[in-house]
């Protein structure tokens, strides 16, 4: 049986129609967590912090309001996802949006951010060099 070969977007993609509904900040990283038509509970976690996005403004990691920001998108519902080399994964919400592309300064580990909790084990972990982040290599 041969590989799966993964396909950008494939994977991210089976977010849209999903709300988020949790926002966990854990010392170092951010987990989003999802629920999805069908059962699926879906979890992101962001090694490399996401910039939000709202209707008041831009928020990067460490910018005063960046948690409101964030936590104003529990309840928002995905919309759209992309994923491609040069600007990494971005989640747009009926209400903002988050974008995942760390600067080479900004990566704290080997991961930039893994996608779980599908109930067809799916799962998808982003790596610098590697798939739509191969730009930080």
């Amino acid at each position: 049986m041969a590989a799966h070969r993964y396909m950008p977007n494939e994977l991210p993609g089976r977010l849209v129609g999903s709300r988020l509904y949790s926002v966990n900040f854990v010392y170092d990283y951010v987990q989003l967590q999802f629920d999805r038509p069908g059962g699926d509970l879906p979890i992101l976690t962001c090694d490399a912090v996401p910039t939000v996005t709202v209707v008041n403004g831009t928020y990067p990691d460490g910018r005063a309001g960046y948690a409101d920001a964030l936590r104003s998108l529990i309840t928002a519902t995905v919309v759209s996802t992309e994923e491609a080399t040069g600007t990494g994964l971005s989640l747009e919400f009926d209400t903002g949006s988050l974008a995942l592309h760390p600067t080479r300064a900004e990566l704290a580990g080997p991961e930039i951010a893994t996608l779980t909790g599908f109930t067809d084990g799916q799962w998808m972990c982003w790596r610098p060099g590697e798939d739509s982040f191969e730009d930080l290599a």
